[in-house]
């Protein structure tokens, strides 16, 4: 089996992805999410993410928190509408680092669980997953988990397992937009 490790964004949005990826993959999943704030709402994901793959019997990597590494990545894309510019650059730099990871973890492919949220744009998250695949010479999975009722079925497992299901995407800037 290709070994794959998949970013995810938070516990609810892996739920699906792991249900549907884990019987053909050998499948760890790479928490890592700078962007999250503040630091008291990222470990309430990270817990959450933990609990998912505790049920689904995957292992996974949690990545740095530094936020203000993220900051200083998307600079000047703060007054930025939701879904635009600073959106396709966090998840530039997320999924650089989990192409990284996996490079040099030895897996043969990498992906995010990005793509179930009705709210993030499959489009553009598949061409920079692309572009990093070309940069970093790993295979990028490139996929739609809001297919056949994704996100759906994503509600309805984080009601099962009891998740906690955040209100916004994540960052500061989001927060202040979404909320």
């Amino acid at each position: 089996m290709e070994k794959l490790l998949l970013h995810s964004c938070c516990g609810p949005c892996s739920t699906v992805c792991i249900e549907r990826l884990k019987d053909n993959y050998d499948l760890t999943i790479f928490y890592f999410n700078p962007n999250i704030y503040p630091k008291e709402e990222y470990e309430k994901r990270k817990e959450n993410q933990k609990k998912v793959c505790e049920f689904f019997g995957v292992p996974v990597i949690d990545g740095d928190y530094d936020e203000e590494k993220w900051l200083k990545f998307v600079s000047g894309l703060e007054e930025e509408k939701e879904g635009g510019a600073r959106c396709e650059k966090c998840f530039r730099f997320r999924l650089q680092e989990t192409a990284v990871k996996a490079k040099e973890q030895g897996f043969d492919k990498f992906g995010t669980t990005l793509t179930v949220s009705p709210h993030k744009s499959t489009l553009i998250i598949n061409k920079v997953g692309k572009e990093i695949e070309k940069e970093s010479g790993i295979l990028f999975l490139e996929e739609s988990f809001k297919k056949k009722d994704g996100y759906l079925r994503s509600i309805n497992l984080s009601k099962e397992l009891s998740l906690y299901r955040q209100n916004y995407c994540g960052c500061r800037y989001s927060i202040r937009r979404e909320n």
